[in-house]
């Protein structure tokens, strides 16, 4: 008789941990407490679903040991992915950061041929079924629900997910299910998310981007950054640099640190940047002081950013300008400075950081080291990657490894 293995969660690490078991000869059912498999796949990648990236290895992740993605990544490698996604039809093109997208452009497609593959191999699916717990006696699972349905298993994988994109299902519940099976659950909080930032001007340049680099300070040092279209709102700041900074920011934020994000609007060395200002107030020295920046920065920064700078009177002329403000408008043009409050909230995530601790869980099968015959894949553990396709190149890996395994027990 085929081994039966249950795994609680259809997101993506679900999805192919289940192809991976019954590949392996498992009879296997997907336990999916929303109405249909696959939702968050739908919003990945801007709907056209950035399914890997060529350069994921273990320097793009997060967790208390970002090393422990490293027996997945190469059991279940970029190629492999590649590969796997190929046979079932997903023709792949290369994009700027090496962020691997479909040919289609359609998250849709990574979905559908994912659900042919599942359909095809006559696994089992229950939709609208919400597990609330998972007991084991012997070598057999019982894994309960909500509706007080019963399933048997000798493997299960909880593969549920974080908090991140409640309306896709995810609501922390697996972390509760490991929990109850004695794992330890690290502190949770988002990640790849809008950073809210102290200061009583946001609301007056809402909607200004602006290409430029963004970094997290912390101790006066700088913990991560990256370079783009930085979006400004009314509560802060949002935009790819952002998000991919934001992992850093919220994790000193969540241990009570002074945090700070750097916007350097004029990426260029600062002697540059005064021999342009200065050529430009000599140009400009009878004009008004705010005047003078047009053309230069956004027109709805000007008065922000010279207000930043300490000069009161924005609109004097550039001729009564001091050699102490000019120093502080180049500054402020390099260093800008805002502390962070926070950062959004669960809704507007794309990853949660925290989850499962991997110090009880084999890195090489993703089988607990507490409970035999359970296993973990994708987000529910603590291991986050960078923007750009490193989270689902982890639902890969972890998940198609843990089916494998779990269909040997």
């Amino acid at each position: 008789m085929a081994n039966r293995v249950v795994v609680v969660g259809g997101g993506a690490a679900g999805m192919i941990a289940a192809i991976s078991a019954k590949r392996a000869g498992a009879d296997v059912t997907i336990l999916e407490r929303n109405p249909r498999i696959g939702k968050k796949i739908l919003a990945t990648g801007n709907g056209r679903c950035n399914f890997t990236n060529i350069y994921a290895d273990e320097n793009y992740y997060y967790g208390r040991n970002p090393g422990f993605v490293r027996g997945a990544l190469s059991a279940f490698t970029v190629n492999d992915t590649i590969r796997f996604f190929e046979q079932l039809g997903i023709e792949h093109k290369v994009e700027e950061k090496g962020k691997v997208f479909p040919m289609s452009d359609q998250a849709s497609s990574i979905l559908d041929v994912l659900l042919h593959e599942i359909n095809d191999l006559e696994i089992n699916v229950v939709c609208d079924c919400r597990v609330t717990g998972i007991s084991k006696k012997g070598d057999s699972f019982s894994i309960t629900t909500e509706k007080g349905e019963t399933f048997t298993a000798r493997s299960v994988i909880i593969a549920t997910g974080g908090k991140a994109m409640p309306s896709t299902g995810s609501d922390g519940n697996g972390y509760d299910l490991a929990g109850k099976l004695g794992h330890r659950i690290t502190e949770i909080f988002p990640a790849l998310v809008q950073v809210m930032l102290e200061g009583p001007f946001f609301k007056r340049i809402e909607g200004v981007k602006i290409v430029g680099t963004a970094e997290v300070i912390c101790n006066n040092r700088s913990m991560a950054r990256d370079s783009g279209d930085i979006l400004f709102a009314n509560y802060g700041v949002s935009g790819p640099p952002i998000l991919q900074i934001s992992r850093k920011a919220a994790e000193f934020f969540h241990k009570g640190r002074e945090v700070y994000i750097k916007i350097t609007m004029m990426d260029m060395p600062e002697e540059r940047l005064r021999n342009i200002l200065n050529r430009r107030f000599d140009d400009l020295r009878n004009k008004r002081l705010d005047f003078s920046f047009v053309g230069f920065i956004n027109k709805r920064l000007i008065p922000v950013v010279l207000q930043e700078a300490g000069i009161d009177d924005i609109k004097k002329p550039v001729s009564a300008l001091s050699e102490k403000e000019k120093e502080s408008i180049t500054r402020i043009l390099t260093d800008w400075r805002m502390k962070v409050r926070g950062t959004k909230s669960w809704p507007s995530a794309q990853v949660t950081a925290g989850g499962v601790d991997t110090g009880g869980i084999d890195e090489n099968t993703m089988e607990s080291k507490l409970v035999k015959g359970l296993f973990f894949a994708g987000e529910i553990m603590d291991i986050d990657g960078w923007c750009g396709g490193f989270n689902l190149q982890w639902a890969w890996s972890s998940g198609y490894i843990a089916g494998k395994y779990a269909a040997l027990r």
